[in-house]
């Protein structure tokens, strides 16, 4: 398919919004939700054959016509173009995550997200993250807690780079303890610059994706997601009720892995899967 073949309207169809007439803050939140909510942050491509590329009308093609999902160059990538698309003035951006398993940043181009400018504010968008991600975009021009239900995340600023800090499923104040998510800078970029990354990505050990196959999709009271041969549902605390998080794992044979991929993240792929988990190798350069 080509360009052409684009469809505003089959996208937003496929994450279950009607677009106002012109773009707000609150049409930007909703449909940073419904696009988490509909489309699952996955790597399956990788791990059934096949190759990521960045060009949109096949990024297109897979999110929208097939139903699938993808990494942070897929989902975010065609997720900018939408919201250019819905009359927003969105600028991409190069993030650097920070593995949790080896403590260390990812290489520049890491991670693709994106900024939109509107009415002179600045805001985070990103709907190609996992289970650390947040639901509707974060405040570039804010420096205090940025609190998303049960969660609070900040944005602190070091000369040109930006920190986005959680406090994991708490929210312990300004006081509590404060982990980093990713960094990033402010510098304009263009999906091709992301190019070389994104191999990276599909072929290193040093790559959660490379080694992982993964799928993980938000739900309106948890996050349900996939790894290897795990099934993993967390329910997320709810106010007033004194709940806490609840996480349940359940190990999945080979068998099972298409029909939980097509029953509860709507994937089907077409070529084998091959389930994996491996452990990730930490890169030799500290970045």
């Amino acid at each position: 398919m080509t360009s052409a073949d684009m469809d505003v309207e089959k996208y937003l169809l496929r994450i279950g919004f009607v677009a106002s007439a012109e773009p707000s803050l609150e049409m930007l939140r909703s449909v940073h939700t419904c696009h988490l909510l509909s489309v699952p942050f996955e790597d399956l491509t990788v791990h059934s054959g096949g190759q990521v590329q960045l060009d949109l009308p096949l990024l297109y093609d897979k999110i929208v016509n097939r139903g699938r999902g993808g990494f942070c160059f897929e989902n975010n990538g065609l997720f900018s173009w939408l919201l250019s698309k819905l009359g927003f003035r969105v600028t991409l951006l190069s993030g650097q995550v920070k593995n949790h398993i080896t403590g260390r940043y990812g290489p520049p181009f890491d991670h693709l997200i994106a900024m939109v400018t509107l009415e002179g504010r600045r805001w985070l968008c990103d709907v190609g993250f996992g289970s650390s991600g947040f639901t509707t975009p974060l405040s570039l021009d804010t420096r205090g807690l940025q609190e998303h239900g049960h969660r609070v995340y900040r944005i602190r600023e070091d000369r040109d780079m930006h920190f986005l800090e959680w406090q994991g499923e708490e929210n312990r104040g300004a006081g509590g303890d404060w982990t980093e998510i990713y960094k990033f800078t402010l510098a304009p970029r263009c999906l091709e610059d992301f190019t070389e990354m994104c191999q990276y990505h599909q072929s290193s050990p040093s790559s959660i994706f490379f080694c992982k196959s993964l799928c993980t999709i938000l739900k309106p009271d948890g996050r349900l997601t996939y790894i290897g041969h795990r099934l993993i549902t967390t329910t997320f605390p709810t106010a007033g009720t004194g709940k806490t998080l609840e996480t349940t794992t359940r190990e999945l044979k080979d068998e099972e892995i298409p029909v939980i991929l097509a029953e509860k993240f709507g994937i089907v792929l077409n070529s084998p899967l091959i389930p994996k988990d491996e452990a990730i190798t930490p890169p030799p350069v500290m970045y």
